[in-house]
């Protein structure tokens, strides 16, 4: 598995997997930072170039996971990948409390330890639910979607693309967001929000458009 990202986004993907109990090879991939030692915990390689990417994986098809947390950056590394000929694939928590009925998780997703994902919820492409998050039931969230810890979407929620829910925040049940939308940390939205909002505060408001 590459992992997209060597900082701490993606050794928390790391852990998950080594939680998991995963048999293969762990790799990080990181061409923007500079590292003093290109290895981390002494043991897994970081990559810093496509040329060496290539030689590692044969330049045959290999599993990615995205240990990156901006929603627009996820979209542009995870169309770099694929058409390096990369396959995405989730990273979901033994540990996270899934339903088994009627729970459609998309490919690339992320889930962490303590997120709860009730029965007949949709989770698009690439996105993140992270620690102690919970989404009820019949929750709808769009691709490359973020929701940080200890958010709550209660039932019916729908979340478009690249919107990122903040820690805490609150969605009262049946709330349509928009894509490309930031909702503040600890804030509690009670009406619909249109694309390309921020909102802050209880109840949320709009403090300016992105």
């Amino acid at each position: 598995m590459i992992i997209i990202g060597a900082k701490g986004y993606a050794i928390e993907l790391a852990d998950i997997l080594l939680h998991n109990e995963y048999k293969d090879s762990i790799y990080f991939y990181d061409d923007i930072n500079n590292f003093d030692n290109l290895l981390i915990e002494e043991k897994y390689k970081i990559i810093t170039s496509e040329k060496d990417l290539l030689a590692y994986t044969n330049q045959q098809k290999f599993d990615f996971t995205l240990g990156l947390g901006n929603p627009l950056l996820r979209k542009k590394m995870h169309d770099k990948f694929i058409a390096l000929g990369g396959v995405l694939q989730s990273t979901i928590s033994k540990n996270a409390n899934i339903s088994k009925l009627s729970v459609n998780i998309s490919n690339g997703a992320n889930i962490f330890t303590g997120a709860h994902i009730a029965n007949n919820v949709k989770i698009g492409k690439a996105s993140i639910v992270y620690y102690n998050a919970i989404i009820t039931h019949d929750c709808i969230l769009g691709d490359f979607v973020e929701i940080s810890p200890g958010a709550i979407l209660l039932g019916k929620c729908q979340i478009g693309d690249f919107t990122h829910i903040g820690a805490g925040a609150k969605i009262l049940p049946k709330i349509k967001i928009g894509k490309n939308v930031i909702i503040g940390a600890g804030a509690v939205v009670t009406k619909d929000v249109p694309n390309n909002q921020i909102m802050v505060g209880v109840p949320a408001k709009s403090i300016k458009l992105k």
